[in-house]
């Protein structure tokens, strides 16, 4: 039977994946050699200092079907892991910190796919050296112990020092700090130390040297720079003592006494020897060698030396022995020895203190009246004493000395031998002051020197101060300050000044007394020193507040010392504010304030400061005045004449109003008056003369001064002009006589002057009075001067005073002189013109200026200039 396969469609794409999956290739890895940066890390090699999160390498592979692999790193079990990859790009990073000392290869297991196929391979990375490690030294510490005699140059120990680097960074050098004070030198390569050349060691001069030892690398890099470590460690170095010192006295010189009391066979004094040899020290064996004369001995392991004779019998004062020290060595031998020289003298016994004697025998206590401040080197002549020691030699050496108040008095003699006489001299004489001591207490001490026992004897000296006159009095303080007020009636304390005089007796009492230009209204009482003002004396601070004089402590021998007194007279409210002469009538125009100022004659605040006040007007409510200032002005919402009349039916406008001045002092003064304020409304007229006729309409006599003062001003110049040209005409003629033409000049023009104080910028109704018009239409003459007096028309108000009039001299005829004629017209323009008749309160301010300036003419008469 036949079988006939039939394909379905399932069954063939069946068939052809299983032909593309046995199709499908595994990626691998480029191998690039050991020294590239991608492939697959086989033979990488990587320096131990390569900081961590540095990209090392780069892993690198391909697919045959060109599909994307991602790579992987894997690690042994228990390993460190090293690195980490990026699985898409391949990066390696190293994310822990390589120590070629401890681990210097690393495995790990690298593998690269295509999602379908993984290849896995285990490479090794090397891990280079760099110099990151110190040398180390090994079996420390170093104490080496040196026998003192060993040679110069001699090995005496081996130093070694091991570095875990390779190459240059693990060889090692070695040397010493401080080469030049050392006495030791080492192999630089062996690490072998020696004593140098030429020094030995000795054990009595140094026991021990410390030496200090540098192992330093050779060198290599680490993280890009050449680093060098080094490491240092300290030998000691004991010497050991050697037997080639003699031996050596302790305690020289010596020397001993044998006193009058001293018995047979006592011991005097010993001697002391060591050996030279300190660490393994021999015996010391002692003798005298010479000196001795039989009356001493020695003892030969104790050095202790004996007097074997009584002192009596002892024939020389001084003896000196010769004493021999020795070593015995371990066998008895004695081998190296030293000498010394003892003294020993044959001295009296010491058994008499210094004693002090008066005149009737010993004495310990001496007494003295005098003065205070004597004069410095003065003796004491009072006092007798004399100072003794009964015994012989150095028994009978002692010192003198004064204890007590130090600097005051000194001694004589300090040093006595056997007996003196002892005198007390004055070294200081302020410090001898009645008013500090009364009683001056010294213990006077007498000590011997050279003895052992130092025996010593006090005596007391008392000396007694008498006063004398020496201080002056003296003031509490060197000024006094003083207040009072000045109404304090006659006879009233000021102050009290105090001072005081430390002597005694009448020399101690003070007196007061005053003085300077200050004084005349004050008084002082001579014993209590109270300053009190004069029964008559009227204080007053506005006339005088401050006084100073000088007050005088004197005591009964005419000393004394001066002291200032300062006295303020504090001033009291006893004034009352007053008024100027002026306040009685005021002109107020509409916008503008008028002042009212009185003065308070009091000398202080706050009895001088002035507050002023409105105390009745009619009707009340149109004024306000400024309290500090006294500055009076209508009430804001007043801001013509109309709002006055509306308000009163008083058509002048003017109004009475009582003001009051009151002070700030305690109690309170005050004064009221009758302010007369005339109100009108402002004119157009502005500048320096409308200001001025304003100021002056309350005083015509200061309008009328000025302006004679202007008109005085305008005759000075004139005549200097004239005399000018007079004198330059004259001098003219006398030079060329001949050849002067005078010429006749034509008729001028009448010419102006213009006072600058009449210059108005608006005319005013107020000025026309200062018009002067010139009747007689400038008179000429051909010369064009006023030599022909004219007679001028008599003013209506003051005017400026004609030229003066020279009059023609008959005897010159060739020449006159020339002068400068016009007449003073204010000059007006149209616009002013216009506005001449505006106000009827201009013209009545006007007319008013104008009765007044009358009334003062006919008072004085016609002025005459």
């Amino acid at each position: 039977m036949k079988h006939v396969r039939h394909f379905t469609p399932s069954l063939f794409l069946s068939l052809v994946h299983v032909c593309l999956v046995q199709a499908n290739y595994a990626p691998y890895f480029f191998d690039n050699g050991a020294r590239s940066t991608n492939g697959n890390m086989a033979l990488l090699s990587l320096s131990e200092d390569t900081p961590v999160g540095t990209h090392v390498y780069t892993l690198n592979g391909t697919d045959p079907e060109g599909d994307p692999v991602t790579y992987g790193l894997a690690y042994e079990a228990g390993s460190r892991r090293y690195f980490s990859v990026d699985k898409n790009l391949g990066n390696v990073t190293l994310i822990e910190e390589l120590d070629r000392e401890k681990e210097d290869e690393i495995e790990v297991i690298v593998s690269i796919s295509d999602g379908l196929s993984t290849v896995s391979e285990k490479v090794r990375i090397l891990v280079m050296d760099a110099n990151d490690e110190s040398p180390e030294f090994i079996n420390t510490p170093y104490i080496v112990q040196v026998p003192e005699n060993a040679p110069s140059g001699s090995s005496i120990f081996k130093i070694e020092a091991v570095d875990k680097d390779t190459g240059s960074g693990g060889s090692i050098t070695y040397f010493l700090q401080n080469i030049h004070a050392n006495k030791f030198t080492i192999d630089r390569h062996s690490g072998v130390l020696r004593i140098k050349t030429g020094v030995t060691l000795d054990y009595e001069k140094s026991r021990t040297h410390f030496v200090v030892v540098v192992a330093k690398d050779g060198g290599g890099k680490l993280r890009g720079d050449n680093k060098v470590f080094s490491a240092t460690t300290t030998v000691t170095v004991n010497v050991e003592d050697v037997q080639d010192t003699p031996p050596m006295f302790i305690g020289t010189p010596y020397y001993g006494y044998v006193y009058e009391d001293t018995l047979a066979g006592s011991e005097v004094l010993t001697v002391v020897a060591l050996d030279g040899d300190r660490g393994k020290p021999n015996g010391i064996h002692y003798c005298i060698v010479n000196g001795s004369e039989g009356s001493f001995e020695i003892s030969n392991t104790t050095g202790a030396i004996s007097v074997i004779k009584s002192p009596n019998q002892l024939k020389k004062e001084v003896y000196e022995l010769k004493v021999q020290a020795s070593e015995v060595s371990q066998e008895d031998d004695i081998s190296v020895y030293a000498f010394a020289v003892v003294t020993i003298r044959v001295v009296d016994l010491n058994n008499h203190p210094p004693t002090f004697y008066g005149e009737n025998g010993p004495q310990n206590r001496f007494e003295l009246t005098m003065y205070e401040h004597p004069p410095e080197g003065e003796i004491l002549r009072g006092l007798k004493i004399t100072v003794n020691d009964s015994d012989q030699g150095a028994n009978a050496k002692f010192n003198l000395r004064l204890v007590g108040p130090g600097g005051i008095f000194r001694v004589v003699p300090q040093t006595v031998l056997n007996e003196a006489q002892v005198t007390i001299i004055v070294e200081n004489s302020a410090a001898i002051d009645y008013e500090k001591f009364k009683v001056l207490t010294f213990k006077l001490l007498a000590i011997e020197v050279n003895t052992p026992e130092k025996f010593s004897s006090t005596a007391d000296v008392v000396i007694r101060l008498l006063d004398t006159n020496d201080n002056i009095p003296k003031f509490s303080s060197g000024y006094y300050i003083a207040r009072i007020p000045e109404n304090s009636p006659g006879g009233s304390n000021v102050v009290a000044v105090t001072a005081t005089d430390p002597d005694s007796g009448l020399w101690g009492e003070v007196k007061y007394s005053i003085y300077g230009t200050g004084a005349d209204l004050f008084l002082i009482h001579p014993s209590t020193g109270i300053i009190y003002s004069q029964p008559w004396a009227i204080l007053d601070a506005e006339v005088n507040s401050k006084y100073n004089f000088y007050v005088k402590a004197e005591d009964t021998d005419g000393k004394y010392s001066l002291a200032e007194v300062f006295i303020t007279v504090l001033d009291v409210n006893d004034h009352s504010p007053e008024f100027n002469e002026n306040i009685q009538e005021k002109t107020m125009i509409i916008g503008s304030p008028v002042k009212i100022e009185a003065i308070d004659q009091d000398a202080e605040e706050p009895n001088n400061i002035v507050d002023y006040s409105i105390m009745q007007a009619d009707p009340a409510n149109v004024f306000d005045i400024d309290q500090s200032t006294g500055e009076i002005k209508l009430k804001s919402y007043i801001r013509s004449l109309d709002i006055i009349h509306n308000i009163t039916k008083n058509k002048d406008c003017i109004w009475s109003v009582v003001v009051q001045a009151k002070d700030r002092g305690s109690p309170s003064f005050s004064t009221t008056a009758v302010l007369k304020i005339d109100i009108t409304e402002e004119t157009l007229h502005k500048g320096p003369m409308a200001a001025f006729l304003m100021q002056t309409k309350d005083n015509p006599m200061k309008a009328l001064g000025v302006l004679a003062g202007v008109v005085g001003i305008m005759v000075l110049i004139t005549v200097m002009i004239s005399t000018a040209m007079f004198w330059r005409n004259k001098r003219s003629n006398k030079i060329m006589p001949v050849r002067r033409i005078i010429k006749k000049r034509q008729t001028p023009q009448s010419r102006t002057v213009r006072m600058e104080w009449l210059k108005f910028k608006r005319p005013s109704n107020a000025a026309e009075k200062f018009v002067v018009e010139d009747d007689a239409k400038s008179l000429h003459n051909e010369n064009s001067n006023n030599n022909i007096q004219v007679a001028p028309v008599p003013p209506t108000a003051p005017l400026p005073p004609p030229p003066p009039a020279l009059a023609p001299r008959g005897d010159v005829l060739g020449w006159q002189v020339p002068t400068v004629s016009g007449s003073l017209t204010p000059k007006f323009t149209n616009k002013q013109l216009k506005k001449r008749g505006h106000s009827s309160a201009h013209n009545a301010l006007v007319s008013e200026l104008k009765m007044k300036f009358e009334k003062k003419n006919a008072a004085i008469g016609e002025p005459h200039i």
